[in-house]
């Protein structure tokens, strides 16, 4: 959704409240791309706090399909975000605005999805369980081990060790 700032600039307008949402489906990071299941409508709040700065607030949350880390079986994940930006239009603040990148201005249009994308972004838990105590997937075969065993060897020794165990194997003969 793009909301044109210009009546905002020009100051016929001091302030700005608008009921929006994500028009995106997905929520695609460059490394995963996630289905949103649900995305409720929010309030951003654009005021007029200088000549040519605007300062923009909203809060929200997203539902995320994200994978659990150690399963894969699908975990609906909610995200909650909120933005507090200030935005300089002023010439002066180019240098300023080089350092801090806002790709979500285009001209003089504000685009929600690129402004929330971020906060969500930051926001996204670091681990996503189903459940605390999920056992995972069976290295050897795959299998889902919350489901139930599969019952392949798992037992993984380093290599470097197997000496150890070589020596150990000795003692319990004799």
């Amino acid at each position: 959704m793009l909301i044109d700032l210009r009546e905002l600039l020009s100051g016929s307008q001091d302030e700005r409240i608008e009921k929006v949402s994500i028009e995106s489906e997905s929520f695609d990071t460059g490394i995963a791309k996630y289905s949103i299941l649900e995305k409720p409508e929010f309030e951003l709040s654009i005021t007029r706090i200088g000549k040519n700065k605007l300062e923009i607030k909203a809060e929200s949350f997203v539902i995320l399909d994200i994978p659990c880390d150690r399963c894969l079986e699908s975990v609906p994940t909610k995200v909650e975000y909120s933005v507090d930006e200030i935005v300089d239009f002023s010439d002066n603040a180019a240098g300023e605005e080089a350092k801090e990148e806002k790709d979500y201005i285009g001209g003089y249009e504000l685009d929600v999805d690129r402004l929330v994308f971020g906060e969500i972004l930051i926001s996204m838990p670091g681990k996503t369980l189903c459940t605390p105590d999920c056992k995972g997937l069976c290295s050897i075969c795959g299998h889902n081990l919350n489901v139930s065993e599969c019952g392949c060897d798992r037992e993984s020794l380093d290599p470097r060790m197997s000496v150890f165990k070589d020596i150990l194997k000795n003692f319990k003969e004799v």
